[in-house]
């Protein structure tokens, strides 16, 4: 078995490696970080190749699926991503573009030409990660709160074309809530709430995702904030977040 991780270089997708590996599955791990990756798969026990690459250019995002297209992939994981806050008319329209180039067209891309692969041969999983902020607008993170929701939203798409089919290539959308990773250094922000750990999300989203689960939501208090959204308001919604978003403020 053999497992594609974008983003793997750290957090969320360095720990997802290490737990496919320590399962036995064979790993192509994507990162920009080629020194990061080379030191991921030395600790690694099965075979990993790395491919250093930028996926927030489209045209590589298609050079990566050509390079590895051949290679048997059994589950790809799309995780990279960055987010940042700050109002929207004052954040960096370029920096802004290029997380949607990430997040969005490098997810939407990938899904899209492995997914194909997938239902061909009928078989595969692909693990797309979100975001617990997919579940409503994102004041002060409105460019990162609307790229996990485009995610979500594509994941659930396909989900139900699959299930339609009755094809037994498989989807899930991992939405975590904090974690501890190198993500507030690169959105400039501060968790106020305790944050998971990223081994824990990491497992408990494999564990999941393996058992077929559509919607994986690890923690209690992201779970209950998920069921509670859907009956508020959205304008009580918008004001909860944004004073959520205004306390990560560095």
């Amino acid at each position: 078995m053999k497992v594609l991780i974008t983003g793997a270089s750290s957090g969320i997708g360095r720990d997802m490696a290490r737990v496919f590996s320590n399962k036995g599955y064979d790993l192509i791990l994507v990162a920009r970080d080629k020194n990061n990756l080379n030191k991921l798969k030395d600790e690694l026990k099965t075979n990993v190749d790395i491919i250093p690459m930028d996926l927030g250019n489209v045209e590589n995002c298609k050079k990566l699926y050509e390079k590895v297209k051949d290679k048997n992939i059994d589950i790809l994981i799309n995780n990279a991503g960055f987010g940042a806050i700050g109002a929207f008319r004052k954040t960096d329209m370029d920096n802004e573009l290029s997380m949607i180039d990430l997040n969005i067209k490098a997810v939407h891309v990938l899904t899209k030409l492995f997914l194909d692969d997938f239902v061909k041969r009928d078989s595969g999983h692909i693990l797309n990660v979100s975001s617990a902020s997919a579940f409503q607008p994102g004041p002060l993170m409105a460019t990162y709160y609307s790229t996990k929701s485009y995610v979500y939203h594509l994941t659930l798409a396909i989900y139900e074309e699959l299930r339609r089919m009755k094809s037994n290539v498989k989807i899930s959308c991992l939405c975590p809530g904090p974690v501890n990773t190198n993500f507030n250094n690169v959105a400039n922000c501060e968790f106020k709430m305790d944050a998971l750990s990223s081994e824990y999300v990491a497992k408990y989203a494999i564990d999941k995702m393996l058992k077929n689960k559509l919607l994986i939501i690890p923690g209690f208090k992201i779970k209950l904030l998920y069921i509670f959204g859907r009956f508020v308001p959205n304008k009580l919604k918008l004001k909860i977040t944004y004073n959520i978003q205004h306390r990560k403020t560095k």
